[in-house]
């Protein structure tokens, strides 16, 4: 008597007859996942008032800021790993001077 839970991959047969492809035009599964997040009440009512301006649910809004503030975070790392390269290939000491202090500012704040 089979298992009938063996995983097909163990049937020789369907293992060797079956070949997965992916041709980059299937669509990439988006699918949402429900998360819990405690917000500060200022910042709630901030998001809250957002959402009312743009017409917006609150989850919609809060979405949005959460994508924004992503892209925000990549375009500063690159900024700053952009702002380190010009750094080390820089040959002129005030140049060295300048872009040091800029990563400075970066790194440790005004």
């Amino acid at each position: 008597m089979q298992n009938s839970k063996r995983a097909d991959h163990a049937n020789p047969i369907i293992a060797r007859s079956t070949t997965l492809v992916h041709t980059g035009a299937m669509a990439i599964n988006n699918k949402a996942v429900r998360q819990s997040v405690t917000l500060p009440a200022k910042v709630a009512k901030q998001v809250r008032s957002l959402a009312k301006r743009r017409r917006l649910s609150a989850n919609r809004m809060l979405v949005e800021l959460v994508e924004e503030g992503i892209e925000l975070q990549k375009q500063k790392e690159k900024a700053f790993f952009d702002l380190a390269e010009r750094f080390r290939s820089a040959r002129d000491p005030e140049d060295i001077q300048r872009l040091g202090d800029q990563l400075g500012k970066i790194v440790f704040g005004k």
